[in-house]
């Protein structure tokens, strides 16, 4: 077994890798960048290098940094853990040239399955099924119009490097294809330093299919089962379950077979994900399921796999990289209940998912039997604007879908962050679709319901009465005494917003001056009214703010300009995604500070927009 191990990555999967290593009796290594100094990572690992500034291409896309801190330490192994370099076939190499062991598959595996386009030409010559699409090397938008439209809208344009959503765009007519074309590569480019696309056919029903495969160096290879990955927002993955509803025996056996024969053609070492899409309008069928692409690492949602199936897929790894066979035979493996995943992000649903940062001054799971919670912070932490903004994976088994799905939902509703924004309502209220719960779940479910599922709840008023009666009564709550009995109600403010409350019978014993509301995951805070409070300009203004720190990647109007309401105004990359900023309502651009290419602090006034009629 491997004595040392650095791990060449950051935040949650750095400690989910961590916890294993330690179990084994592994020592193991963190780096972290200026921004993750007081990172968990680096204080759960038994040491911690500083590789540079904030920014990824300044601290842990550089490999060079990486391997400095391994040698320096004494590390025997690196792992590279998912994003960042784990796919990165020259890294892999270098670490292997140094003389350490790399936790991954050979970087010869990495390059044959690394681009989408020479993978699925690899898979067809191995009878492997395809989608449709092209896949070749001429990149001239109006010869990638025309294939597009032989191949029939919609179509997917994805990036051949891509991955995790990014540089992917979905095009559903001829006239939007090179605006989509043009923001598809600006994105591959900037996350992945290749801007090369290809186009499929978009499936109408799509369900995403996936199977964990296993391979060691003694030419072993076995699959542990699949996991259903199809609801999804913009081509991110936002619940995953294991195994896949509606999936019989006989398709099982054939996707899963398929995988095992793809990860055999590529000499297969190691965690990978074979990626197929689905037409799932008729169910699951082996005939309607087409490869789509392989991931050469661990993935993101391998907890409800593990759960399933009983296993520690990182001691897998370990173990592989070590040089032992696979500690289980096919035969040996089976699925035991359901598991469901959900990735609890730093993300504001009410305002388009536009990602929060700040202090995690309040950070509380939900608990449930079955439940784990994957985490890389701490209450106390700082969400960053440099990096993804995943706050948890919340796991949750049962012996039955079912149980697993109202597990899930009871450790969501129960959360409670504060004053960083979360998606946790947002995922209670995916788990309580109708369609979900019937487990009839596609791709496109989101983009259809989404925008209810997005609405904020309106608190109770059990839940204010019970958070005022632990507030200090402030002098202009008329009839508000603490200990005295109840005298109607009061006006407080939620969020920010004038709400009035049932005043209790009797205030707390160690009364505070400000409260905090959770209910269905959905965190507020209220507070005493204060009248100069309630009259504020926000967005009503018309006033365009930066939501984050970031670079303005497009400018698409112009001073004086007319716009509608819901218009895209501009472009804002932050946090490795592009974020479109739209007009609050109809009227005319009579203030514009954005510059394309120009960067931005968080609440820098990008335009103004002065109503029609004002």
């Amino acid at each position: 077994m491997i004595a040392s191990l650095l791990i060449a990555n950051r935040g949650e999967i750095a400690c989910r890798i961590i916890r294993t290593a330690r179990r084994l009796g592994v020592r193991t290594v963190a780096v972290y960048s200026d921004a993750d100094a007081k990172a968990l990572h680096v204080r759960e690992a038994d040491e911690a290098v500083h590789i540079g500034p904030s920014p990824t291409r300044e601290s842990y896309l550089l490999g060079d940094r990486i391997l400095a801190a391994a040698q320096a330490t004494g590390a025997q192994a690196i792992h590279p853990g998912y994003g960042f370099l784990s796919e990165n076939a020259q890294f892999a190499q270098s670490v292997l040239d140094a003389g350490l062991v790399w936790v991954g598959p050979r970087p010869s595996s990495i390059t044959a399955m690394g681009l989408k386009d020479a993978a699925k030409t690899l898979m067809s010559d191995a009878g492997v099924p395809v989608t449709p699409g092209y896949m070749g090397d001429n990149q001239d938008p109006a010869f990638l119009a025309r294939e597009s439209a032989k191949i029939g809208y919609p179509v997917l344009i994805k990036a051949v490097a891509g991955g995790g959503g990014k540089g992917m765009r979905m095009v559903e007519k001829a006239e939007d294809f090179a605006d989509a074309l043009a923001s598809c590569q600006r994105e591959a480019a900037a996350s992945f330093g290749n801007a090369h696309v290809l186009i499929e056919k978009y499936i109408l029903s799509p369900r995403h299919i996936e199977v964990q495969i296993f391979g060691d160096s003694h030419g072993n290879v076995v699959h542990l089962f699949e996991r259903d990955c199809s609801l999804q927002r913009r081509h991110q993955k936002v619940i995953e379950e294991a195994p896949a509803p509606g999936m019989d025996a006989a398709t099982r056996a054939a996707v899963c077979a398929a995988a095992v024969n793809a990860a055999k053609a590529v000499d297969y070492v190691g965690a990978g994900t074979i990626e197929f899409i689905a037409d799932g309008s008729a169910g699951l069928r082996a005939d309607r399921i087409w490869f789509m692409e392989m991931n050469t690492r661990l993935q993101v949602e391998h907890p409800v796999t593990e759960e399933i199936t009983g296993q520690d897929l990182v001691e897998w790894q370990l173990r592989v990289a070590s040089g032992e066979p696979l500690p289980r035979t096919q035969d040996e493996l089976s699925i035991n209940g359901w598991a469901m995943e959900a990735r609890l992000y730093a993300e504001d649903p009410a305002r388009g998912f536009l990602p929060s940062v700040g202090t995690l001054d309040l950070l509380q799971f939900g608990g449930s039997p079955g439940g784990r919670i994957d985490t890389g912070v701490y209450q106390g932490a700082e969400v960053s604007p440099y990096y993804d903004p995943m706050i948890a994976k919340v796991i949750a088994h049962g012996a039955t879908r079912d149980e697993a799905r109202r597990r899930l939902g009871v450790m969501l509703a129960g959360s409670a962050v504060w004053p960083v924004r979360t998606n946790a309502n947002f995922l209670v209220n995916a788990l309580a679709h109708p369609a979900f719960i019937a487990g009839n779940v596609d791709t496109g479910l989101i983009g259809r319901d989404g925008e209810a599922m997005a609405q904020p709840p309106i608190a109770s008023a059990g839940a204010l009465a019970r958070a005022a009666g632990s507030m200090v009564p402030a002098t202009d709550m008329p009839g508000f005494r603490l200990n005295a009995p109840a005298r109607g109600t009061a006006t407080f403010l939620l969020d920010g917003d004038p709400v009035d409350v049932a005043l209790p019978a009797a205030g707390a014993a160690a009364p505070a001056l400000t409260a905090i509301v959770t209910e269905a995951g959905q965190t507020w805070l209220l507070s005493p009214w204060r009248h100069e409070a309630s009259h504020g300009g926000g967005g009503g203004d018309g006033a365009i703010l930066s939501p984050m720190p970031g670079r303005i990647i497009s400018v698409d109007v112009a001073l004086g300009d007319t716009v509608s309401k819901g218009q895209k105004l501009l472009t804002l990359e932050a946090m490795k995604m592009e974020h479109s900023l739209t007009a609050p309502f109809d009227g005319t651009v009579v203030e514009l500070n954005a510059i394309a290419g120009g960067q931005v602090q968080v609440e820098a006034l990008l335009a103004r927009i002065e109503a029609t009629g004002e």
